[in-house]
């Protein structure tokens, strides 16, 4: 069989023996490209980085390296029992490797685990959420301050509403007569950014995920307990409302965010529960009465502005998301609208489970 020379540089600079060595993907990330690098006797996740997303990818390897020691201390002391994903050094002790055009770094294989796109009952919702709690406890006395924004202004909705409309008034590759009621839909929903504004100054700045989806957390094969959170590239000073309503988004609806089954994509009622009672009972005795109370507006936030950065992509020719064919991104969006009206909907019920759960 003819060797993947990409597969032989990498495994020569990480450490493995390079004899029959593979490289395939795995993971459904948006961003980077995942790998599994595999020789004989070792295995390294390796991942090329999306410098577009990424410019300084040296300062996304410090921001995770720093949440791994603290995470290892934690565990050290027996206050953080799940696996931590760490990086592997290069033989020459470097944590970057130039290769294919691009930058690539390796992560530990932690196998005997497995991952979900869609969560499939209350106890695989509870069990994230529950990890996502601990990752939030382990590291709400890490200094937020000493992360690098890699990514500014991530979760900055009125940055997101004005590249949105940067991007209608360019129309760069014609796609605006593609999707107009999808484009009022969404300037329909500038009220959002003054609710978010109105908190500023009242919940704390903490040292956030940034991505909880479901697929960022891996489960044990044997158990089905937690295991891992992964994908440490987006933590970032930040607000749990947001960590909070991305497990909304992405665990509640039975659909994965690219279905085109529209009447299919609701909130689940009784997984909102699931993610609340698991997200908050790790939290219990350090969150304040304000988060709890933001976490409404983390759910409705985070599932539109999912959305609006989907149409933005869309309309500015599909950039930044990775895309299967040329609605890809638009029917992410329509998808994510479709969970967001739904959340509208259901506003009674699902903040009476937040207040019973207060």
């Amino acid at each position: 069989m003819k060797s993947n020379p990409v597969a032989t540089y990498l495994s020569e600079h990480f450490g493995l023996s390079s004899d029959h060595v593979t490289l395939k993907p795995i993971g459904n990330g948006h961003i980077n490209t995942t790998m599994l690098l595999k020789s004989q006797d070792n295995a390294v996740v390796v991942q090329k980085l999306n410098t577009d997303v990424f410019p300084n990818p040296e300062q996304l390897v410090e921001n995770a390296r720093l949440i791994e020691k603290h995470l290892n201390d934690k565990h050290v002391k027996g206050e953080y029992s799940l696996e931590i994903i760490r990086h592997v050094p290069t033989i020459k002790n470097d944590f970057l490797v130039e290769c294919d055009q691009g930058v690539w770094r390796a992560l530990e294989f932690i196998g005997g685990s497995y991952s979900e796109d869609v969560v499939a009952n209350i106890s695989q919702a509870q069990t994230a959420a529950n990890a996502f709690g601990q990752f939030a406890l382990a590291l709400q006395d890490f200094q937020a301050e000493q992360l690098h924004h890699v990514i500014p202004d991530f979760h900055n909705l009125a940055m997101r509403f004005d590249a949105f409309r940067k991007a209608i008034e360019n129309d760069p590759v014609n796609r605006i007569e593609l999707c107009q009621p999808d484009i009022e839909f969404c300037l329909n929903q500038q009220s959002l950014i003054d609710e978010l504004q109105k908190l500023e100054g009242k919940i704390p700045l903490r040292p956030c995920h940034n991505d909880t989806k479901i697929n960022n957390m891996l489960f044990c094969k044997d158990s089905d307990d937690a295991k891992a959170v992964i994908d440490l590239d987006t933590c970032m000073p930040g607000y749990w409302l947001f960590d909070f309503g991305d497990m909304v988004r992405t665990f509640c609806s039975p659909e994965q965010e690219d279905s085109t089954n529209l009447k299919n994509v609701t909130v689940r009622e009784e997984i909102f529960a699931a993610i609340v009672k698991g997200y908050v009972e790790p939290l219990k005795n350090v969150i304040t009465d304000a988060e709890k109370e933001s976490f409404w507006l983390g759910t409705k936030v985070m599932t539109f502005m999912i959305g609006l950065r989907f149409l933005t992509d869309f309309i500015d020719g599909d950039n930044y998301f990775a895309t299967k064919h040329a609605h890809h991104n638009l029917e992410r969006a329509r998808n994510q609208f479709a969970l967001y009206r739904d959340i509208l909907e259901k506003e009674n019920t699902l903040k009476a489970i937040l207040e019973i759960n207060k």
